[in-house]
C-alpha cells in the first residue's frame, strides 16, 4: 500500500460514510477498505467525469453533422433549435457545458477563472470549443486540489453572492449545471431525429 494513502475503514452494510462533508455511498458486501485522499477525490469527481462527458458530446456532434449531411439539413437548424421558446438554443447549451466544466477546476484550485468568447456559429467551431475546454481541464493534476474541498468559493449571481465550500460548489452547483446543459444538448439532437442512445451520452 502506498504510504501516501490513508486507509478508511468502512463497515458495510452501512450504506453511507461521511467524508469531507459529503455522504459517499458504498455498495458492497462484507467489509470494504477505501483509500481516500481529499485532492484525489476532488480530481476524480470533477476532472474525470467532465472530460469524459465532453468527449461524448464531441462524438454526438460528429453524429449530428453526419445526420445533417445525410438528410440535407442546414446545420443551423440544429444549432439554433430550442426545446421550448424560453430555453437556450443548442449552441448555447454546448457553450455553457464547456464553461461549467472548464471553470470548475480553476475555482477549486484557486486559479483565475478562464473566459471563452461565445462566437461559435458552426458544428466545427463547437468542436473546437469542446477541445479547448478539455485541454484546459486536462492541465490539472490531482495535487492541484489539495485544499479544494474546504476552499471558500464566492460566485456573483444576479440575485447576489453565493458563498460555499469547494465540495459544496462541485457537488451542488457546478456538476448539476454541467450535466443539465450537456443533457439538454443531447435532448435537442435526439428530438430532431439524430440517432443517439444512452450509450452515446455515457461514452460507453
Amino acid at each position: 500500500m502506498s504510504a501516501s494513502l490513508r486507509p478508511v475503514q468502512v463497515d458495510v452494510p452501512s450504506p453511507l460514510v461521511s467524508y469531507a462533508g459529503l455522504d459517499l455511498p458504498f455498495r458492497a458486501k462484507g467489509r470494504a477498505v477505501c483509500r481516500v485522499r481529499e485532492h484525489a477525490m476532488i480530481f476524480e469527481a470533477s476532472v474525470l467525469p467532465t472530460t469524459r462527458t465532453l468527449g461524448a458530446l464531441s462524438s454526438i456532434l460528429t453524429k449530428a453533422a453526419a445526420h445533417c449531411e445525410a438528410h440535407k439539413i442546414d446545420p443551423t437548424v440544429l444549432l439554433t433549435f430550442r426545446l421550448f421558446p424560453d430555453m437556450l438554443n443548442f449552441t448555447r447549451q454546448v457553450q455553457l457545458a464547456c464553461d461549467f466544466a472548464a471553470r470548475a477546476p480553476s475555482r477549486l484550485a484557486g486559479d483565475e477563472v478562464p473566459s471563452f468568447p461565445d462566437v461559435e456559429t458552426s458544428i466545427d467551431e463547437l468542436q473546437t470549443r469542446i477541445t479547448t475546454a478539455r485541454d484546459h481541464i486536462g492541465s490539472f493534476a490531482p495535487d492541484r486540489f489539495a485544499d479544494a474541498a474546504a476552499r471558500v468559493i464566492t460566485l456573483k449571481q444576479r440575485q447576489g453572492e453565493m458563498v460555499m465550500t469547494g465540495i459544496e460548489f462541485l457537488t451542488l452547483y457546478s456538476l448539476p449545471q454541467f450535466y443539465f446543459h450537456a443533457t439538454t444538448a443531447y435532448n435537442i439532437l435526439r428530438h430532431n431525429g439524430v440517432e443517439l442512445g444512452k450509450r452515446d451520452f455515457m461514452a460507453a
